[in-house]
């Protein structure tokens, strides 16, 4: 009886082995969320950017060049993504 609690203790459902695929689950998901998080930040600056009141010059002139192909022959859009 011992020898089966001892068992399941190490590779139960609730086991040592068990716990440490959550530990690594969740640094996983830790490192999602960061990264998740960092992209909020740039895409929520870039609406902020957008805005109709007090949109960037800059980016509207960049957006209108790339996007329907406005651009003088010259000229060379550059986009950060």
């Amino acid at each position: 009886m011992l020898l089966l609690l001892g068992v399941l203790a190490f590779a139960g459902p609730s086991g040592f082995v068990a716990w440490r695929e959550n530990v690594a689950t969740l640094a996983h998901h830790k490192a999602q969320i960061a990264r998740l998080e960092a992209e909020r930040g740039v895409l929520k600056n870039r609406v902020n950017l957008l805005d109709p009141q007090h949109a960037d010059p800059d980016l509207v002139g960049e957006l209108l060049r790339s996007n329907l192909n406005v651009a003088h022959p010259d000229e060379v859009v550059v986009t950060l993504k």
